[in-house]
């Protein structure tokens, strides 16, 4: 029987969490897929391409395109989807091994992000990221399983039911990765499946820790998925395969479309490839300059753009509904959420607000809204970032998932595909 075309989405999707165990990959993975479509990979020290179609370049772990039409008119903008390529993660620190006094070898890390940190017990560890060698080269790796964190047995602990996993970062949460051998070194493990000839290659490196378990369907018809960095590759891969669509039938003339993936965005995005940092900005003045656009007309441009921050939300969780507003009730499965926020956490405004409603209705999917309970103050997202730094339009929408920030997070494949689509169709011009 032939797949529909909301299982094929989610298999690729599958595909593409498996192949993103980090920022680096992710980035990397993105433009791979807009080179493969047609795209021109764009280095940053060359001079700046804004010719009719696709360009892409990455930085870090950030990773932006922008498409350019056949013509560009006097009152056209840019048309931003702005997304994050990082996920909470336990990051190796410099003392990358340790090994206790009854010849425990340990990993050194450090929490990055606010992750729920029991989600990361017993759970087979891999570690992924990039390298920089001794001769300056950037080399992605992934590990195979190397690590765990073993939670204390109920034996030890006999109150942990009643009275809650009590978890210190610095005592606890260090991942067992060999006993008996002093002296190892995991950084001889990460040498070896990078290629290298040895640890003594490897410079310096930003490494963090996945899930060695991949991506899985589960539910009545498969229609849930369980994986890690669901927050925020949802939204990435949901862009990605947008723009992969529009390729294949651009439009002849508009605004310009962006794709802005950001990295450090769980850290407070205070980075030179974070959405505090100049790396959008950059793209939009140069791509402005090579369309010929002087400081005036660069200034038009940016007043008429807009921009859809798309980052993943919270669906209402069946155990824990008095969580949620009572009279606000999205559910995974019933479509994208519009996110609104009256302190601006979120940067939705009437504007973006009328802006997502024709994108959804052109698309011809259904949406919903998101607001926190009064006594819950929620998170933030890059939207406000992204309309202090440039003065646009913004508007704050997502996926809703259960168990966000969890090792294992979980999504609905209905909401991934009309997400997709709704992005789409405001790049079309909604």
């Amino acid at each position: 029987m032939p797949l529909d075309a909301t299982r094929e989405h989610a298999i690729d999707y599958a595909h593409f969490l498996a192949d993103s165990p980090s920022s680096f990959h992710a980035a990397h993975l993105v433009s791979q897929r807009l080179q493969d479509v047609g795209f021109a990979l764009q280095e940053e020290t060359r001079p700046w391409e804004a010719t009719p179609g696709g360009h892409v370049m990455v930085r870090d772990g950030a990773v932006m395109a922008w498409f350019v039409p056949e013509e560009v008119g006097e009152d056209a903008g840019f048309r931003i989807i702005g997304a994050h390529t990082d996920s909470p993660a336990f990051k190796l620190k410099p003392n990358a091994s340790t090994t206790t006094t009854d010849g425990w070898g340990q990993l050194g890390v450090e929490v990055y992000g606010g992750m729920l940190w029991n989600s990361w017990l017993d759970r087979e560890l891999a570690l992924a990221g990039r390298l920089i060698t001794t001769d300056g080269h950037e080399v992605l790796v992934r590990t195979g399983a190397v690590a765990r964190i073993p939670q204390l047995a109920i034996h030890l602990d006999r109150g942990v039911n009643g009275d809650g996993l009590k978890l210190d970062p610095q005592r606890h949460l260090h991942p067992v990765w060999t006993v008996g051998h002093p002296g190892a070194d995991v950084l001889d493990v990460v040498a070896r499946d990078a290629g290298l000839e040895d640890k003594d290659r490897i410079a310096s490196y930003e490494l963090v820790t996945i899930p060695a378990q991949g991506p899985g369907f589960f539910g009545e018809t498969g229609q849930f998925v369980a994986s890690g960095r669901q927050d925020n590759l949802s939204s990435v891969h949901s862009a990605l395969t947008a723009l992969e669509a529009l390729a294949a039938e651009p439009p002849a003339g508009g605004d310009v479309l962006v794709l802005a993936c950001f990295d450090h965005e769980e850290v407070g995005s205070a980075t030179r490839s974070g959405a505090a940092g100049p790396v959008l900005e950059d793209v939009l003045r140069r791509t402005a300059w090579a369309l010929g656009r002087d400081a005036e007309g660069t200034a038009r441009l940016l007043a008429a753009s807009s921009c859809v921050s798309c980052d993943a939300g919270h669906s209402v969780h069946p155990n824990y509904a008095d969580r949620h507003d009572p009279g606000t009730r999205p559910v995974m499965g019933r479509g994208p959420m519009l996110k609104i926020n009256a302190n601006q956490r979120y940067a939705t405004d009437a504007v973006g607000t009328a802006l997502w409603d024709r994108a959804c209705t052109a698309a011809g999917v259904a949406h919903q809204e998101f607001v926190s309970n009064n006594a819950m103050p929620c998170g933030s997202t890059i939207g406000p970032i992204t309309t202090t730094r440039l003065g646009i339009t913004t508007v704050d929408v997502g996926i809703g998932l259960l168990s966000m920030h969890s090792a294992r997070e979980m999504s609905h494949i209905a909401d991934l595909q009309a997400m997709s689509a709704a992005l789409h169709a405001y790049w079309m011009g909604a």
